[in-house]
């Protein structure tokens, strides 16, 4: 299979193509949701303190899209992905404060709470600084979070080969974490050279990488909009 046609199953494409209640299509909403709920919650939490608890109104935007009725209108051709989802919270937002000043005059709404299985874990959380559009702060967290899944999608790849205290060791050269020790103490403890030590380290920044791109084609359909959207991801987060 060629890379192109690689693109043919991400599941971006599945939601595209695939509506209603099939397996196919749940799994990939839900994995979207597993993507977008930290940067979603950021969001709403910078733009719509004034309608609630940010974390009810997130759980409520993603049992939406779960649902499907904020899903319908998402096309590759109108765009990435990412920015059609924040057109679709701004207009939950909108609806919300329509539905709330209709309560004040009597009327209800029923609240639908997401299915189990969705993670909805905040991931990295950091302050908005100050005077950063709340669309560039969407953005920002959509790129924290894409490096902090690829990063532990990393992790669990080396647990599955049995090299979890490797990577314990080689991480923070690769997060940029102030090391507790040296290099060299470091290559003396995995057994192995400074220059051995040296090329682990571009390994594992070569897998970071190729885990960070799994994550991005979820949400693209050509190599063209991948590498846009690496460069992209490396803008918004520096």
């Amino acid at each position: 299979m060629t890379r192109a046609d690689a693109f043919c199953t991400t599941r971006w494409t599945h939601i595209c193509n695939a509506r209603g209640d099939s397996p196919q299509a749940l799994a990939a909403l839900a994995e979207l949701c597993n993507i977008y709920y930290a940067p979603i919650h950021a969001y709403i939490t910078h733009t719509a303190q004034d309608l609630g608890d940010p974390r009810d109104l997130t759980q409520e935007f993603f049992s939406r899209l779960l649902a499907g009725s904020l899903i319908e209108g998402a096309r590759r051709e109108r765009g990435r992905f990412r920015a059609y989802l924040l057109g679709a919270v701004k207009h939950f937002l909108a609806d919300v404060r329509d539905r709330q000043s209709a309560s004040k005059r009597g009327a209800a709404h029923e609240h639908t709470p997401l299915e189990s299985g969705t993670d909805t874990s905040l991931g990295i959380q950091v302050p908005a600084p100050e005077g950063m559009s709340s669309d560039a702060w969407f953005d920002r967290q959509w790129g924290l979070t894409v490096l902090d899944r690829g990063l532990t999608a990393l992790e669990a790849e080396h647990e599955q080969q049995g090299k979890g205290a490797q990577f314990t060791l080689l991480k923070p050269w690769l997060t940029g974490e102030l090391p507790a020790v040296s290099r060299i103490e470091v290559a003396r403890q995995l057994g192995i050279s400074e220059g051995a030590f040296k090329a682990a380290i571009h390994r594992l920044r070569q897998r970071f990488r190729a885990a960070v791109k799994a994550q991005i084609e979820q949400t693209v359909s050509s190599e063209e909009e991948l590498r846009d959207e690496l460069r992209y991801l490396i803008q918004v987060v520096s």
